[in-house]
This record gives structure tokens, sequence and C-alpha cells, in this order.
């Protein structure tokens, strides 16, 4: 697989979100499957940009990555990210303090079987806590080896010129796609300028740009889709249009819904590593393969005019947990 770089981190084209794994989209999959499956990735398809978080699970899926990847290690990169704990009735609560940092970097690294994580992000912006002692405390980190570069994950455009004054800033993640277009306004202007990298998490919409989430789809409890709004009955019928948009524009193109939105997310800006997850094999190599797939401008022009007609329909998060993004 063809290579791009967030700031000077040299990564595959399109990395391996593994949350889903054992996080988030209800129970998690069989270990040993997985193990499998993140061994393939790089194996058969090049994959070399690896995606985990101290709080899914929360550890299981640092767990679960660090031992898939230890055969691997000085071949790949591996991101996780700090900043969310769990009080004790298990709701999550945001701690950035550098105490808290320097605890949970020593956690992550025995999870992940390794002396140093190569992107470390704080996984939601804590506004308790001055972002230039967060930046000097990575920066500290960096300096001691245990961190070779580190980022934000959905903090807003002021936070990362603060940070990135302090020490700087290799990637930004955020969601972005075809369904969630919000970044193109201030965030990715402002990361071109910084030379900043993005690396777009669920650009395929949750699964719905796939095409498989039907209008009367429903999720089990422990599925994150539950309690998001544009995955309510009402709002999965009233953006059917534009999933429908979506699959024809990919037949007509000979690819499959999920590659069209991959393809477009590349298409942006040279910059851009989306992390799509997966735990089947066969969605895996579907998705890699868009690597491979070139859109034309006037394509890109037609899917963009397309798209920007259509109205979305409910928020991308519940109100308790939108207030965390973008500050």
């Amino acid at each position: 697989m063809e290579t791009r770089k967030l700031r000077d981190l040299e990564v595959s084209k399109i990395g391996l979100g593994c949350m889903g794994m054992s996080h988030g989209y209800g129970d998690p999959a069989d270990k040993d499957e997985m193990i499998k499956l993140i061994r393939r990735a790089y194996d058969n398809i090049g994959v070399t940009f690896f995606d985990t978080a101290e709080c899914y699970g929360p550890y299981l899926n640092e767990e679960l990555v660090g031992e898939a990847l230890e055969p691997l290690r000085d071949k790949v990169v591996i991101a996780t990210k700090f900043g969310i704990t769990l009080d004790k009735e298990h709701h999550q609560v945001l701690d950035s303090r550098p105490e808290t940092i320097r605890k949970s970097i020593e956690g992550s690294l025995k999870r992940l079987r390794t002396d140093h994580v190569d992107l470390y992000y704080m996984h939601r912006v804590d506004t308790k806590v001055p972002i230039e002692d967060i930046a000097g405390c990575l920066g500290e980190l960096i300096q001691a080896g245990k961190v070779r570069n580190w980022g934000l994950s959905e903090a807003g455009v002021q936070t990362i010129r603060k940070a990135n004054a302090v020490t700087p800033v290799t990637a930004i993640q955020s969601e972005y796609s075809m369904w969630w277009r919000e970044p193109e306004k201030e965030l990715l202007p402002a990361l071109e300028e910084l030379g900043i990298g993005f690396v777009p998490f669920s650009p395929l919409g949750k699964g719905f740009l796939t095409g498989a989430v039907k209008s009367d789809a429903t999720f089990p409890a422990n599925d994150f889709r539950s309690v998001v709004p544009r995955f309510s009955k009402e709002c999965l019928e009233a953006n059917q249009r534009f999933v429908d948009f979506v699959v024809s524009m990919a037949q007509q193109k000979g690819i499959t819904p999920a590659q069209l939105a991959l393809a477009w997310v590349l298409s942006q800006k040279p910059f851009i590593v989306p992390i799509p997850g997966t735990t089947k094999m066969h969605r895996l190599d579907e998705n890699m393969k868009s690597a491979e797939i070139v859109l034309s401008a006037e394509e890109i022009q037609s899917l963009n005019d397309e798209i920007s007609k259509i109205e979305i329909a409910g928020d991308r998060y519940p109100k308790e947990l939108a207030s965390r993004v973008g500050r």
C-alpha cells in the first residue's frame, strides 16, 4: 500500500481502527480472530497504522493490539489515546492532568508490549487543564522516548494552535466523511496551514455509508449507535436518500459504497489518513482496496454537488457527548 505523511510520520495510506473489535459496537469479537485480522492487515495488505485507546474496553483493545502487533512492532505505527477515565459508576470522566498522563502512558506501554507509542492523542480536550501544560507534558514524554509524536482528538482550532506552539502536533483525529463534512469549514484549512496531519475516524459514517444499515435497523444497548440521534428510526428513514445516492454512484463506478466513501475522503487532501474499522476479513480487504481507487476531479465535484443538496437528519452525538467536542 502507498504511504502518506502525518507531519513527518509516515504511515500507510489507510489505517485500521481497532476500537470496534472490543468496544462500542456490541459484544467484543473473538480475540484470536481479531489478532488474525490485524496481522493480515499488515502481512497481506501493507497496513502499517493501527489505532486504539486506553478507554476502549477499557484496556481490552490495547491488550489485543499489543498482542497482535508484538511480532511486528518495529514495522508498524501504533496510535493510542489518553484522557478519558472511568469513575466508580463507570461513567467517562475527562482527566488530562500531567500526573494522570504520566500514569496512563505507563499502562499503555505495558498493555501494548512496547517501550514507546508512535502517536499519542489526547482523547478529548480537558478544559480544566491549560492546554499548554498538557502539551508541555507530552513534550517531556517525547524527550524521554516514551512517545514519538502526539496529537489531539476532536479538538477545536484555537486549542490546536495553542498546543502546537508548545510541542508540535503531528495529527488531529476527528470524525469526517461524506456524511459529516464540518471539518472542511475551519479544521482542514488550519491543519493545512500548520502542517498537521488529519486522521478521520468513522469515514464510513459508523457503517451507514456501506448501505448495510437499513432504515428499520435496531441496535443493542452496548452498541454506541443506540444513543446516537442520527441512528434513530426516524433519522435513518430520513437519511435513506443519502445512502441510496452513495450506493447508486458506487454502482456506476463499479465499486462498493464503502470504497466510494473512503476514496472520497482520501481525495480531499494529501495529508488525510482515514482509519475505518471492521471485524470481518472480507470487509478489511474491501476497505483497503479503496487506496487504489482514483476519483477524477469531475467525479469529486459531482459527488460534492449532489451530497450538498441532501439535508442530513439527526446529530452525530447525544447532547452530553456533543459538549466535549470542538473545545
